[in-house]
């Protein structure tokens, strides 16, 4: 990770929670904060885990379709839907 970094790792089990949603193909409501500081509200599918420059992401699928890259230490709160499957 270079020095200018701001990513901060997230804990083990939380990204275990994330590989799970992924495997489950589950549906969250999901509250992320971007790079230029604008909060995101959306129900999305994760769909895959990304390590990249010493910093993690998560692709992610709104229910409009469109592809998200979250960076990791950016969500805020993620609330699983039921039914998501």
């Amino acid at each position: 990770m270079s020095d200018d970094s701001d990513y901060h790792p997230i804990d083990c089990g939380l990204y275990s929670e994330y590989e799970l949603a992924i495997m489950q193909r589950r549906r969250w409501r999901m509250h992320w904060r971007d790079e230029a500081g604008n909060d995101h509200l959306e129900t999305v599918r994760p769909v895959d885990l990304q390590t990249r420059a010493g910093q993690e992401f998560m692709h992610a699928v709104t229910e409009s379709g469109v592809q998200r890259c979250i960076r990791l230490d950016r969500i805020i709160k993620t609330e699983a839907i039921e039914g998501g499957a």
